[in-house]
């Protein structure tokens, strides 16, 4: 696990109205639920969402939006996250805007709270790394109303656990010690790649 850097949204697939917003919309009135209401208490609809994880992981290079780690489909470890929470905002439950691609750990830590950056619209260089320990921290030039998200968004994701640091700290390592090519650190690894060349190590 690593943590966020900015990420480029990227155009749905041509597939996706047919295949997920034409039968979320329609299950949606179907269970006469509005897209514009909260989701009634322990309403549970379809998740035709699944459908596109394939072309979610394709679009992003398999790289979840709130680590910045690659993870490989084949493994399932692979989820779609509702950045805006489908039960309080069931239409945007079938839209591609929507979905982040999330390894399954970080979307059951993230869940349906709003309090963590969205990688789509966050500003660059808002996370610090220390890339011998894999420490992750604000950059503490921060204004105080960033330098509070930013925090919120690693004490809600646990990003600076010691799994986080450990994994942060062997990519590095890895690189150093296997002469890995920087662009292959760019693929698997694309936060610890952005911080070294950010600090001109690469």
């Amino acid at each position: 696990m690593v943590a966020m850097i900015p990420v480029a949204a990227q155009p749905e697939p041509p597939t996706f109205d047919a295949m997920v917003r034409r039968k979320g919309l329609a299950h949606l009135v179907q269970k006469d639920f509005s897209p514009n209401q909260p989701l009634p208490p322990k309403a549970d609809i379809e998740p035709y969402w699944r459908a596109c994880l394939t072309d979610l992981h394709k679009a992003y290079g398999g790289v979840c939006a709130y680590l910045g780690v690659f993870f490989e489909r084949v493994m399932g470890g692979g989820s779609v996250d509702h950045f805006l929470a489908k039960s309080t905002h069931p239409g945007l439950a079938y839209e591609w805007s929507n979905y982040r691609l999330a390894c399954s750990h970080m979307n059951s830590r993230k869940r349906e709270y709003s309090d963590v950056l969205d990688p789509f619209s966050m500003a660059p260089d808002l996370f610090f790394l220390e890339l011998s320990t894999g420490h992750i921290y604000p950059n503490p030039n921060l204004d105080a109303p960033q330098m509070r998200r930013v925090k919120e968004t690693i004490k809600r994701l646990d990003l600076d656990d010691p799994l986080c640091r450990d994994l942060r700290t062997r990519w590095y390592q890895d690189y150093l010690e296997h002469s890995l090519p920087a662009v292959y650190l760019k693929e698997k690894s694309p936060f610890v790649w952005y911080e070294a060349d950010r600090q001109g190590l690469l």
